[in-house]
């Protein structure tokens, strides 16, 4: 499991969690101005995990499931990396990344791909 930081075309950053076998798990909802404030992002939702709400819903097309993580004042802090078909699909895949989160060290440079 690694965390990656990736830049887009306006210059701005989000995260992304990526399984050992590749797949991007889940990813920020939202954009930072620099590496180090998309960082310290996740790194506070790692740390606020057992306080996070979270639930699932269509699609604003309609046309699959997506799940959400929000924090404390309802901002949505992380999503799912793709939308699923269905909806117990979606919710096994919800709560597989709950339990992940608890289990993240976001001090493990490994996490971060520096070892």
């Amino acid at each position: 499991m690694r965390c990656q930081i990736d830049i887009d075309a306006r210059g701005r950053f989000g995260w992304r969690l990526v399984a050992s076998n590749g797949r991007s798990v889940a990813v920020s909802p939202a954009v930072h101005e620099s590496h180090a404030r998309c960082r310290a992002a996740f790194m506070r939702v790692c740390g606020l995990h057992a306080t996070l709400g979270g639930g699932i819903q269509h699609t604003a097309e309609g046309s699959g499931w997506v799940w959400f993580v929000w924090d404390g004042g309802g901002r949505s802090v992380a999503t799912s990396a793709r939308t699923y078909e269905r909806h117990a699909t979606c919710r096994a895949s919800y709560e597989r990344f709950r339990a992940l989160l608890a289990t993240l060290d976001p001090g493990d440079p490994e996490l971060w791909g520096e070892s």
